[in-house]
């Protein structure tokens, strides 16, 4: 069982206990990401994230700030998102003081130094022309883009070339003094551990932490009346595509049949699509359906890789089983099937600490509650048939259906004439 407790400052910590395991993760979430930025800065909550490796005033070199846990074996990382950054240790129990305290140390006590803000600006760009050359990956950045056009939804969480060329070590300071702050960070451990002790010294280590309010992010801008399409002309043998519509948002009461309905569509190796476009059509090697809810959106979509020449076939049937599953209830056995997928799969996940911390974590800094996996399960239950029906309905409509695409297509028309349900 969890434990939340909120000092006084606002700083929220969250403890859940395992004897079962060898292992302890403590995981620190901060509730800013990309949609909190502005375009001159686009990138920073992510260029930040890296600085954090860079040195602290313990720790002055980044080789020192790794050694620290390679030399115990440890798993450390970060990563940013649109909505929330985050930074993670794994250790051994035995070690769990070591990783707290330095997970405060790089929070708390980054350098941000002016030749590692130089270097890094080269790293970022490195890592922005890698995901661009992998077009299974750059296809997402074009379906947001697709989605939610020039606003900070829409845009690249790393940032481009030129916005990470101009943020400064100032910009990154007062990024970090304006979001960095108590109210808006969650703290939570998992694993093997002494809960007192723990608490008692994250309050310790995070003494120092800043308690001044948060900056607000801009209301994201939805409106959608015609399909939408995004081509990227490149010269590939396979197409990447994103195509699917916009959904619920993480505070929506059928995100829990969202969830379900993604699974049906191609969540599953037995799922609908995955059946369809690689078991019958021998189409595809990667096929998969994908829900997404945030604060403020949601979405549903099918990801595929598929040959050029194959590529309108394969779209036909998506919106083939878009449209079968917006108008014929799903079979009470197949929705048994997606149900029991979600709690075997959830408790395999959870056995692990890191996966523990992210799930307990990320419910408090999204939506400032957190469910039990039973109570999740409880929800999910309560999904019927004709709940799928209704939301995929609600989902899939022909004028709002979106298609970002990179291959070495220039004809628009082609797949404009294709989005129909």
């Amino acid at each position: 069982m969890y434990k939340k407790t909120t000092l006084d400052n606002g700083l929220r910590i969250i403890t859940i206990p395992q004897k079962s395991t060898q292992a302890a993760t403590v995981l620190v979430l901060v509730g800013t990401g990309s949609k909190y930025e502005t375009r001159d800065i686009n990138g920073i909550s992510h260029f930040l994230e890296h600085m954090y490796f860079k040195g602290t005033k313990k720790r002055p070199s980044p080789v020192m700030v790794s050694e620290t846990l390679d030399r115990i074996g440890g798993i450390y990382n970060a990563f940013t998102s649109e909505e929330y950054t985050g930074y993670y240790a794994k250790v051994a129990f035995s070690y769990l003081d070591s990783a707290l305290e330095w997970v405060a140390d790089i929070f708390l006590n980054s350098l941000l130094a002016e030749e590692e803000v130089a270097k890094e600006k080269n790293v970022i760009t490195e890592e922005i022309n890698m995901r661009y050359d992998h077009p299974m990956l750059y296809v997402q950045v074009l379906w947001n883009q697709l989605l939610y056009g020039d606003q900070p939804a829409g845009w690249d969480v790393a940032g481009t070339k030129e916005s990470v060329a101009s943020i400064t070590r100032k910009k990154l300071t007062e990024y970090m003094k304006n979001q960095y702050v108590a109210s808006n960070t969650v703290i939570c451990v998992a694993g093997r551990m002494d809960e007192d002790a723990v608490i008692k010294r994250i309050k310790k280590y995070f003494s120092k932490i800043k308690t001044t309010k948060p900056l607000v992010r801009a209301q994201v801008f939805e409106r959608q009346s015609n399909p939408n399409l995004l081509i990227h002309n490149r010269e590939t043998d396979q197409a990447h595509l994103y195509l699917g519509n916009r959904a619920y948002n993480v505070f929506h009461p059928q995100k829990y049949a969202q969830r379900i309905l993604s699974l049906i569509m191609g969540g599953m190796m037995s799922s609908r699509l995955f059946v369809r476009i690689r078991e019958k059509m021998g189409a595809a090697y990667y096929i998969a359906a994908e829900s997404s809810e945030d604060q403020d959106t949601g979405y549903l979509a099918a990801r595929v890789g598929v040959d050029v020449s194959r590529v309108e076939d394969v779209v036909s049937a998506i919106l083939e089983e878009f449209k079968k599953i917006s108008t014929e209830k799903v079979p009470p056995a197949e929705l048994k099937k997606a149900k029991d997928y979600v709690k075997g799969k959830t408790a395999l996940l959870l056995e692990s600490s890191d996966a523990l911390a992210a799930f307990y974590a990320n419910q408090e800094i999204l939506e400032r509650e957190i469910l039990t996996p039973q109570q999740i399960f409880s929800h999910i239950d309560k999904v019927t048939p004709g709940d799928i029906l209704k939301i995929s309905s609600e989902i899939f409509k022909p004028q709002s259906l979106n298609l970002a695409v990179i291959g070495p297509f220039s004809n628009q028309e082609r797949f404009q004439k294709l989005l129909k349900i």
